[in-house]
């Protein structure tokens, strides 16, 4: 089964960066779809940034500008490059593929943008 494993999370003030990485395993071919959700407490699961496996991107307009995507098909790797962050940015992020119509989840990294 495809074990999808998140890092790069931490503690940041407004206005700084982060990276966060992911990674697949146990997948024998590309995940068609990668990318990243987020969850704030008290608010339901959103889509952050979604990438296909030909590099086609799908931003949340609340990061458009400051966010980047990216993956490595070779790797089975995909990153999310967050800079200018603010506290509404604060939520637990979770690494997403998809394949046909199987959906697979990371547990998740705490992403905190606090003064």
């Amino acid at each position: 089964q495809v074990q999808l494993v998140e890092s790069g999370g931490g503690l940041v003030q407004p206005g700084g960066s982060l990276r966060l990485s992911c990674i697949a395993s146990e997948t024998r071919d590309n995940l068609h779809v990668m990318g990243w959700y987020r969850q704030a407490p008290g608010k339901q699961r959103e889509l952050v940034a979604v990438i296909s496996i030909n590099e086609i991107t799908n931003y949340a307009d609340s990061v458009k500008g400051r966010f980047t995507i990216s993956r490595d098909n070779a790797k089975n790797t995909v990153t999310l490059q967050m800079n200018s962050l603010n506290t509404e940015d604060t939520a637990v992020y979770y690494c997403y593929g998809r394949y046909f119509e199987r959906h697979y989840w990371g547990q998740g990294t705490q992403v905190t943008v606090s003064s």
